[in-house]
Order: C-alpha cells, then structure tokens, then sequence
C-alpha cells in the first residue's frame, strides 16, 4: 500500500484560491499542497475482506450471483483469505454457523435478494443460537436507488427495501453501503456489533463499490477494540452475597450449566466455582462440551425425564440450584415437564441474576459473578454423595449375534470408542440428539466445544453445511457427524464442497427410512421418505475427483471393518458410511421425550 503525505499544516486548512475541486485524478487525492496517492488496492472489497481477517476469519462461504461477483474477486485477493463455494446459500450459512461455534465468528458471501432470502433460515439459527456471524450481500448498482426501476432477483415491485425488512428481524445490526463516504464506518460498526452482541448482522454492498479505490481505505485501519463490558460493583457485591446466603442455608444444592455459557465466555469460571463449592454438577442438553465431563462431580446431563439417569433426581430434588446461562423451551424442559420451583433456583444470565422470588440484580456479568461467588460458598457435596449412593452404572446393549441387523445401540457403542480429544461430534437434529447425548466425551475435550447441536432453532439439515464449517474451522480435529436420512436429504449436495476442502470429517449417515424424531411426536404418511442410494449418491458426487471412501454396513461385523477402515487405511479421506436400521429402532429417550412433545403441542385452546 502506497500513501505519500506532504507537508500539511495548519494553514493549509484554511480557504484558499488554490484549493483543487472536482474528482481527483490519475487515482490520486489532492489536498491542497498534500498528496494521497491511493493504492489500486485500496478499495471497499479488500477493506472488507482485511477487516474479516483482523477479527480471526479466514474462511468465508459463499455462493456466486451477479451482485456480488466483483465484491468475491476482491474478497478472495486478500491474503488470509480463503473462499469456500457452497452449493446453496443455506448451505453456507450454516457452515459460517458451525465455523462460528469454532472459531468464535463467521462469515458469509451471497447475492440481492434470491441469496438473501435463501440464506435467511441459517442466519436465524445462528441468531437463537448466540453466534455471530456477518452474512454480506451484494445488493443493487448505487444509480438503481431511488429510479424506480424494477430490478431482477426481487419480487418485481422498486422497492429494494424487502431483503433488508426481512432481516431486520433475525440480527442485531444492518448496514446498506451504498456510497464510499460512509462505508468504511457502517462496515466497522456492524462488525463490532456482532462481536459485541454475539449475533449475527447484515451488510449489503452495492454491486459497483466493491472495486472503486478510495482514500477512506488508503491506510492501514484502526484495529478493532471493542470496550470491555464491566459489571456494575456494587451489583455484583449485592449479587454475591444474596446468592451466598441463599445457597450457604441450603442442604443439598446442585449446579447446573446451560448453552448460554459460551457467550457469556463463563465456561472456565463455571468450573472454578464447581471446583469450589463442591455441588453436584449438570448440563443441560445443549451445554454438552461446554463443560468437562471428566470432573469428579459430573453427574450428566439434566434434561428431566430423558437426561442421565439418576440426574434429574438428584437435581429435581434439590432445595436449592444454580443454573447458569440456560434456556428453558418446549425442547429442553420436554414439554415443559421439569419438574422445577422457582423459588429454589438462582438463575445466572449473561448480564443478570435472579435469586429466586426475590431480587434481581441487573448489569451483572455471569464470568464476574460466578468467580466472585466461588470464593463465598460453602463446600457442600451432599447432593453429590446422594447421586453417588444411588447411581447404578448404564448396562451394556445386549450383543449382537454373527449378521444379525445392527442396532442403533451397538452403532453407538462403536461410536464411543472412536472419541478422542483429536475429535468432535456433530449432531444432527432428530435421534442422533439423544444418542449423541449419551456419549462421554474424552478428558481433554473440556470447554473447548467439541461437541455441537442445534437444539433452540432444531433445523433439520443444519449438520451437513455445520460440519463443513466446523471441519473448516478446526482443521486438527476430525469430525465425526451422525445424521438421520431424512435430514441428509435437505442439504446432501454440499458433501461436495466438504470434498473440494479435502476434509476428512467420518460421516454415519443413519438409514431408517423417515423423519423418526417427527413420527414420536405425531405419526403420518408425510414422514415416510423416498429412499435412497446414499453411498451411490456419494460416489456420484465424488465422481473420482478428491479422497472419499463410501461404505453401505447392515450388520455389527459390517460396521467395525468400516470403523477400522475410516480411521486406519482411509484416515486422509472423507468417510461416508451408511448404517441401515430398522425404521422402529430409537432411543428409549426419544419415545419418552416425543410423547411429551406431542402432548404439549396438542393442548386445546384456553377457554374464552
């Protein structure tokens, strides 16, 4: 980058005859006597495209569209910058989603309107699930504004205002940079908020910006500094030693982590408070791998009637419980079963406490709170001792006999064997939920999340394009991702994109012929799908371009040679292996948790 500075003081900012108008020439701008000379370079694409690098983004994923051609050309030309083509915008979404989850932010590339609209349901996932992720789309040449004109890709009327209303809804922050004067504030500014708010936002570049240089870009920007949010003193002091004394007279307390800890960066100290009061320590089903489950007071997950065994014992009958960062909805309450009182709990937020019925205290951080409260509790491993008393370890599922039809049991029994801390799973939405609930991640997993699920939004699909932003993210683990038939189906095509990667994610992609987790909830004939030839499926999308390894297993003998296979021989390839079960063969979990679904979706209309 090239920028000359001559001598400029304080008289040149006065008025003055010499003073030169019009656009600066030769791509020069003159300031009086001073000279900016701009750098060819120096334009709104690599400004963008610098700014994504400096916050840790060295991926983007994106699908082409006329508006945002010019805008890709100077995204992928910046150095650090890698550039992901997706088969659908969905796709890419969710893959900035799972990359997210990783690396701590993603980013997206589509075009006006048919991008937007499409990519609009993964960036509402990634709104419910706290993640921030910069969607970017090349909207309408500057000149279109305000003509009148009706442009393609919208729905044929001249307001180009319809995307933007859309996403209004689903992030925090929205930027339209339609002229060069402002661009580089909007850019920064909503790029702040999402690492702010930990939410997605939206910025649409016209069309003919994204190459003009420009002297706001001729200069190495300002690095982002984004002011600490503090807790207010004495709210924190008045938080303490309320929730000290609430839980100090307690008998038999319990702690319980909740998906809300990652954003609120709280995972650590979350552990340090368990490592010093002692108590019975839970997560609730998508705070899985936010907290170690080697730690010696790890009882499993607390999902009321369908968690750990002897879990939601221990925590429903508790006098006293914290719980940190969580989210109670029809999903992880199961149909609003828990059995929970109010007036037992103090719930942590990321910003507040609420102790019981009684106070709340507000502009409270959940880091700060949690290791301040640490130093005031009591030890008090009585709830501990109790689960310890009556845990009786899970038995084993009954062996198979030679070729008899594999279970879904024993898949993930083998499945258990492979985790590693070089390792992480992906759960798509459906069983896979409660059998991958199930597994133990290995010590050394801690919080540094290497297990994912998308419970809040529950798209069905969201694990393929998760996978391959996650596997894109996190490059020196491989990810093992279990998905039902029936959501391969919405998002198969970008197995091909994970092949262009060279990614080495072992997929097991579980056949039984339907939507499984929708027929425990209320059965139909719309739940019955077409069935495929999955692994054939894959080789097509192969088609002998990049390493990839398919195979089709029915039996447990069939399963462990394709283990042994995927992680042996096939290590350095994508592993695509099809597990053909019964279409009645789910986990007991799942039986449970669908007929209390099912139960509170069917509850009649309150009397008038």
């Amino acid at each position: 980058m090239e920028t000359t500075l001559g001598s400029l003081s304080l008289d040149s900012c006065k008025p003055s005859n010499n003073n030169v108008s019009g656009p600066p020439q030769n791509g020069s701008l003159c300031i009086q006597d001073s000279v900016i000379k701009i750098s060819p370079e120096s334009t709104l694409g690599r400004h963008l495209a610098h700014r994504l690098v400096q916050i840790g983004v060295t991926d983007v994923f994106s699908v082409p569209g006329d508006f945002n051609l010019t805008l890709l050309d100077h995204l992928i030309a910046e150095p650090g910058l890698n550039n992901v083509g997706c088969c659908n915008e969905l796709n890419a979404g969710y893959a900035a989603d799972g990359y997210a989850r990783a690396r701590g932010v993603g980013a997206c590339v589509v075009t006006f309107t048919v991008g937007g609209l499409s990519i609009i349901n993964a960036i509402a996932g990634a709104y419910s699930e706290n993640l921030p992720v910069i969607c970017i789309v090349g909207g309408p040449n500057t000149n279109d504004y305000g003509t009148n004109r009706i442009l393609h890709h919208t729905i044929g009327l001249p307001d180009f205002t319809q995307e933007l209303r859309c996403f209004q809804t689903v992030t925090c922050f929205q930027a339209v940079v339609n002229n060069l004067e402002d661009a580089h504030e909007l850019i920064d500014r909503a790029i702040s908020t999402a690492l702010k708010e930990s939410k997605p936002v939206y910025i649409s570049v016209s069309c003919n910006l994204p190459a003009i240089p420009h002297p706001t870009f001729s200069r190495e920007p300002i690095p982002f500094a984004l002011s600490p949010r503090l807790s207010n003193k004495m709210g924190l002091e008045a938080a303490v030693e309320a929730t000290a004394a609430f839980l100090n007279k307690a008998v038999k307390p319990v702690m319980v982590g909740g998906p809300k800890l990652r954003v609120a960066k709280a995972c650590e100290a979350f552990v340090e408070l368990a490592d010093a009061c002692g108590y019975a320590l839970a997560v609730m089903p998508s705070a899985k791998g936010l907290v170690p489950e080697h730690h010696s007071h790890f009882i499993g997950t607390y999902w009321g009637a369908v968690g750990t065994s002897f879990c939601a014992e221990i925590v429903e009958s508790a006098d006293a419980y914290i719980f940190a960062g969580p989210i109670f909805n029809d999903y992880s309450s199961v149909g609003y079963s828990l059995l929970l009182k109010k007036e037992k709990a103090i719930v942590v937020q990321p910003d507040r406490v609420i102790v019981g019925n009684g106070p709340a205290f507000g502009c409270v951080l959940m880091k700060d709170f949690l290791s301040a409260l640490a130093k005031r509790l009591n030890n008090n491993t009585t709830a501990y001792e109790n689960y310890h008393r009556i845990y009786v370890p899970d038995g084993v599922p009954l062996k198979c006999e030679p070729k008899e039809p594999l279970r879904v049991n024993i898949l993930f029994q083998h499945i258990q064997k492979m985790l590693s801390e070089n390792t992480a799973v992906i759960a798509e939405t459906g069983d896979s939920w409660f059998n991958c609930q199930k597994l133990k991640l290995p010590e050394g997993c801690g919080w540094c999340c290497s297990y994912e699920f998308q419970m809040q939004y529950g798209s069905i699909g969201w694990s393929v394009g998760a996978t391959i932003g996650y596997a894109q993210s996190v490059p020196d683990k491989r990810v093992i991702a279990c998905i039902g038939d029936g959501s391969f189906q919405v998002t198969a095509q970008d197995v091909s994109t994970m092949l262009r990667c060279e990614q080495k994610t072992i997929i097991f992609l579980i056949n039984n012929g339907g939507y499984t987790i929708e027929v425990e909830i209320h059965d139909g004939p719309y739940n019955v799908i077409k069935n495929w030839n999955y692994t054939a499926l894959v080789d097509a999308i192969h088609n002998g371009e990049g390493k990839c390894w398919t195979r089709k297993v029915s039996c447990e003998e069939e399963l462990i040679d394709a283990i042994e296979t995927a992680t042996g021989e096939k290590k350095d390839c994508l592993c695509f292996i099809e597990v053909i079960v019964h279409k009645d063969d789910t986990s007991k979990e799942l039986l449970e948790w669908g007929s209390r679904v099912s139960a509170a979706n069917s509850r009649p209309p309150n009397p008038q």
